[in-house]
């Protein structure tokens, strides 16, 4: 058994070789016939409308390019409406590239009509299309033959062209690479002259609408031929009266640097306040927001003040109005002698501290050595006086008083003071008292 296996180890080793190269190149063949393969994922099916179909044949392994890179194959065409719908499987990789101003060109590799579809994925401006979206036929072009565009021309045409091509033959005969050359210097300028054609075609639309609306804008002029004149008229006299101005607007010119001198110390100080007032504004923030709370909080508030405010103190305050009026006099008046009346109770404050001063207080330290008010001293005359006049009748408290003297100067006294020669008189008149 080992004996054979040993013998039969060098075919068996070269048949799995064989195999494995089998497989390898059937897979690289599959690939290149475009066979989708199950761990490729599902493919984005876009779709786009064309005037024909000529010489599409899906499954062939035309493919989708975007500026010659290929994006996906060909899968599918029907007839719509008269139209050809050519469903394309772009690759899962590539199904955000297009949007929805794309354009789809039918294009053949070669002169065997080996039909490609050109696309171009449009501007970015634009959305992305969705699956099955369909290029509309706005938007594409299907390959034109050459017998169709010689059949267009009529025979002196096609003779003239038939030369030409002959005499361009015969002047190129073994000249090719020069004309590839040609060609080849020749493909930046074709490049930007497609850029401006698509630019060109892009304004189109717009060119259509400009000339439109001039159209129309000089038939609305023709129709204001009056009004224009008046338009003109005033306009020469407002152009007049900024020419009689001159003198005025150059001053206005030569204040004008000043003026932006201040202007620019304002936005300065502008800034410092923007500066200062930012911080001020930032700590406000939190109590802006809780005014809505605070605001909700004050409803019941308003709810209760409501019916206080209507029925009570508006009334009282209509009621009150004119007694308010008949005090606007008398308040004037207050108000002309309220300065006056200030000076005195300043006056008599001062007077009142002056009474009232005691320095060191009726007890503490120093209170032996303490200077009493004058309030204490009145108090003390007021007790004293009290005192002294402790004698009374029905006529109230009186002091006895002791008059000295001699008849003579008694009696000169009462004549010289009448009230007091009143109450001398019983004395005077006494012979007992004063002989005279």
């Amino acid at each position: 058994m080992r004996r054979a296996i040993r013998e039969g180890a060098r075919p068996v080793s070269a048949i799995i070789v064989l195999g494995i190269i089998a497989a390898l190149v059937g897979g690289y063949i599959l690939d290149q016939q475009r066979l989708r393969f199950p761990w490729e994922g599902k493919p984005f099916v876009l779709k786009a409308e064309f005037s024909t179909a000529q010489a599409v044949t899906p499954g062939q392994g035309q493919t989708v390019r975007v500026s010659g890179v290929r994006i996906g194959d060909i899968s599918k065409v029907e007839l719509k409406d008269g139209r050809a719908i050519i469903s394309m499987d772009v690759d899962p990789k590539y199904k955000k590239l297009v949007h929805r101003d794309a354009t789809a060109l039918m294009r053949p590799k070669t002169g065997l009509k080996d039909i490609f579809i050109e696309l171009k994925p449009g501007s970015k401006s634009e959305p992305v299309v969705k699956e099955n979206f369909i290029i509309p036929l706005a938007n594409t072009l299907p390959d034109v033959n050459p017998d169709e565009i010689l059949s267009s021309l009529d025979t002196d045409t096609r003779d003239y062209l038939s030369l030409l091509v002959n005499g361009a033959g015969q002047g190129l005969e073994k000249r090719g690479k020069d004309l590839q050359e040609v060609f080849r210097r020749f493909e930046p300028t074709h490049r930007d002259l497609a850029r401006v054609t698509e630019k060109v075609a892009l304004r189109r639309k717009n060119l259509r609408r400009l000339i439109h609306s001039l159209n129309e804008l000089n038939g609305e002029l023709a129709s204001k031929g009056k009004e224009l004149t008046q338009v003109v008229g005033a306009s020469s006299e407002v152009f007049g009266a900024f020419a009689s101005e001159q003198t005025n607007v150059s001053r206005a010119v030569a204040a004008l640097p000043g003026t932006l001198k201040e202007t620019t110390k304002a936005l300065g100080k502008v800034q410092t306040l923007a500066d200062v007032l930012g911080p001020a504004v930032t700590t406000l923030r939190p109590a802006v927001r809780k005014l809505d709370t605070a605001n909700k909080a004050l409803i019941p508030l308003a709810k209760e003040g409501t019916p206080l405010l209507r029925d009570q103190i508006r009334p009282f305050v209509r009621t009150a109005r004119p007694l308010v009026r008949s005090l606007r006099p008398a308040a004037a008046n207050l108000a002309k002698v309220t300065p006056d009346l200030t000076s005195s109770f300043k006056v008599l404050n001062s007077l009142f501290n002056l009474l009232g001063h005691n320095p060191n207080g009726r007890e503490g330290p120093g209170a032996a050595n303490r200077d009493e008010g004058y309030l204490y001293w009145i108090a003390w005359l007021q007790h004293n006086g009290s005192s002294v006049f402790s004698a009374s009748d029905a006529n109230g408290t009186f002091r006895p008083v002791t008059l000295a003297g001699t008849c003579g100067t008694l009696k000169q006294t009462a004549d010289a003071e009448p009230p007091l020669g009143m109450l001398l008189a019983p004395a005077l008149l006494d012979p007992s008292v004063c002989d005279f």
